[in-house]
């Protein structure tokens, strides 16, 4: 049990690592927030709100299989390698395109909220 609960540890340990260093996980971790800030002004549904947080769960956990992937890549190669380059631009790929439509997601739910009140 106690490894268990050490995992916890271990992740939170990684979820604040990134807050420190990573800037990208730091903006969208913001973005994040202030979503949900909006969601609680604007009393969203909770229909909505499993959309939104859905939404912002998958683009922070992605950013950080992105980091985690981006420093493996660091690890394993410090020099200029093709290869190196395109595992990294898939990851950074994969994060563009949830943030994206994660972006769509939240026009979509706050759009009535903001321009229809």
């Amino acid at each position: 049990m106690k490894s268990f609960f050490q995992s916890f540890g271990f992740a939170i340990k990684g979820i604040l690592s990134a807050l420190k260093t990573e800037r990208n996980f730091k903006i969208q971790f913001a973005t994040g927030l202030l979503v949900i800030t909006a969601g609680l002004y604007y009393n969203i549904t909770v229909s909505e709100w499993y959309v939104v947080l859905l939404a912002i769960a998958l683009v922070l956990g992605l950013e950080l299989i992105n980091s985690a992937i981006e420093n493996m890549v660091n690890l394993v190669t410090k020099e200029r390698n093709p290869l190196a380059g395109k595992i990294k631009d898939f990851a950074a790929g994969a994060v563009l395109i949830v943030s994206i439509i994660s972006a769509v997601i939240g026009i979509l739910i706050f759009w009535k909220y903001i321009f229809h009140s």
